[in-house]
């Protein structure tokens, strides 16, 4: 009899650690042992002994209870009233969405061709259609990792069109995103290195400082790019002198916009952007620890940024037969699934989950629900606004024109943002994001957030418990 400790582990989820099985796929490939698969890597290289792993959890209920054990250790904007945003915001998620993204047929449907996938490429061209509409433009694409990724591919497609080599942004793009965009632009072994340019703003306002922008200009900027709102709160009316400006120098103009702001800010195809860019997050997809992100992009019906565009596109068009259509990837050639090692650019999986979810908030919305979350949004932040400079010592730097987000100062009140938020933490609040290390000019200053989700009674709870810790 052989004994239990001579027997090799199988792990109940995983097939391929039957002996049996791992014995059938080496013969399929010609090999004796898994060793020789890492052979072509040093030995140096690879860890001689096993991984200091705890023991394996064999049933479902043990991996249950560990997950959730660590779930636990967080502590949640369920359990927390939060005015937390720079980036990922707090916002109502309409039932439909997670009823829509939740069905096996979505939430599966990886990837496919014009065949087999035809509910996923449908619901893509939706979201597509919807926002164009949103945003003013004829073409929307499959949407990439986050705001900071669309930004900086738009940037890398911008200098292939124009054939330059420099990007400009304003100087208090908010930390994250910019190093997204330098990650994706300046390293040297890149082909083609486009170095990031700061381009000063106003401290008072936070906008794009004109003057400055205009000397930055120069027969090397490739695109301008800016945001309206900014990562500041702040909005933006010089867009349109932006866009001027970059297309009279020869540049490509890329606005970065929140979408949830669109049914009551303009649009970016509106006031001249070439391209514009930013973060799905806003329109029916929950926070999850942080993520839930997903960029978009959308530009004019121009071959050269078609052409020019890494990510994938689905469209409708016409088939043999007369007065049917299908929906299918447009010029799927063009990208790095088919051009390979010879593609301007790689991009791999994205979040088209995302898309199929923005678009069903989109559609459950409609024009008027744009504007009226628009308008909530505004009203209530704008209370908030009112009733925390009424609080002694409390500045707002910029709060003539901002929408949803402000920097709140807390330098009269001789206390740090660490201390502010540790204290309201204390009362089941999370505070703003402590801006002071990242813009020292701000002095000891936090990015406070406030959404249709924030009732008055929420921002009066603040306000109570901001007055009793700064007192």
């Amino acid at each position: 009899m052989v004994s239990d400790a001579m027997k090799p582990f199988v792990h109940p989820y995983i097939p391929n650690s039957v002996p049996e099985v791992k014995r059938e796929m080496l013969a399929d490939i010609g090999l004796n042992d898994v060793a020789e698969i890492l052979a072509e890597i040093p030995p140096d290289l690879r860890l001689d002994r096993l991984l200091d792993l705890p023991a394996p959890l064999m049933s479902e209920l043990d991996l249950k209870r560990h997950v959730q054990g660590i779930l636990e250790r967080n502590t949640s904007c369920v359990d927390n009233l939060s005015f937390l945003g720079g980036g990922c915001w707090s916002h109502f998620v309409p039932a439909v969405c997670d009823e829509i993204v939740s069905r096996g047929e979505l939430l599966t449907a990886y990837s496919g061709s014009s065949y087999s996938d035809l509910g996923k490429h449908q619901a893509r061209f939706e979201y597509n259609s919807l926002m164009a509409e949103l945003l003013d433009y004829e073409v929307v694409v499959e949407p990439t990792y986050d705001w900071g990724s669309a930004a900086g591919f738009a940037a890398r497609m911008a200098a292939r069109i124009s054939g330059r080599r420099e990007v400009l942004v304003p100087e208090n793009l908010g930390r994250e995103r910019l190093s997204i965009i330098r990650e994706l632009c300046e390293p040297d072994y890149m082909e083609r290195h486009l170095p990031v340019r700061l381009v000063a703003c106003d401290p008072l306002t936070g906008r794009l400082l004109l003057d400055d922008l205009k000397r930055s200009l120069s027969a090397a900027t490739a695109a301008v790019y800016f945001e309206n709102p900014g990562y500041l709160g702040q909005l933006e009316p010089g867009a349109a002198d932006i866009c001027a400006l970059a297309r009279a120098a020869g540049a490509v103009s890329i606005a970065g916009v929140d979408p949830i702001s669109l049914g009551i800010v303009s649009s970016p195809g509106s006031y001249g952007a070439d391209i514009a860019v930013g973060d799905l997050q806003p329109l029916g997809i929950h926070m999850s620890c942080g993520t839930g992100l997903s960029g978009f992009m959308a530009f004019r019906d121009d071959d050269r940024f078609i052409a020019e565009c890494p990510f994938a596109i689905y469209t409708i068009v016409e088939t043999d037969v007369p007065g049917e259509h299908t929906f299918g990837e447009l010029l799927s050639g063009r990208t790095s699934y088919g051009q390979r090692e010879k593609a301007p650019d790689w991009v791999g999986t994205q979040t088209g989950l995302w898309a199929i979810c923005a678009g069903v908030y989109l559609a459950t919305m409609g024009p008027q629900g744009m504007r009226e979350v628009g308008d909530t949004i505004i009203r209530r932040a704008h209370y908030a606004a009112r009733a925390l400079e009424r609080i002694p010592g409390v500045t707002l730097p910029m709060a003539d024109a901002f929408f949803k987000e402000l920097p709140v100062c807390f330098d009269g009140c001789g206390a740090t943002v660490d201390d502010v938020n540790r204290a309201l933490l204390e009362r089941g609040l999370f505070g703003g994001r402590d801006l002071s290390g990242d813009y020292p000019w701000l002095g000891q200053s936090a990015l406070y957030c406030f959404t249709e989700v924030h009732t008055r009674a929420d921002i009066d709870r603040l306000i109570a418990a901001l007055r009793e810790v700064l007192s």
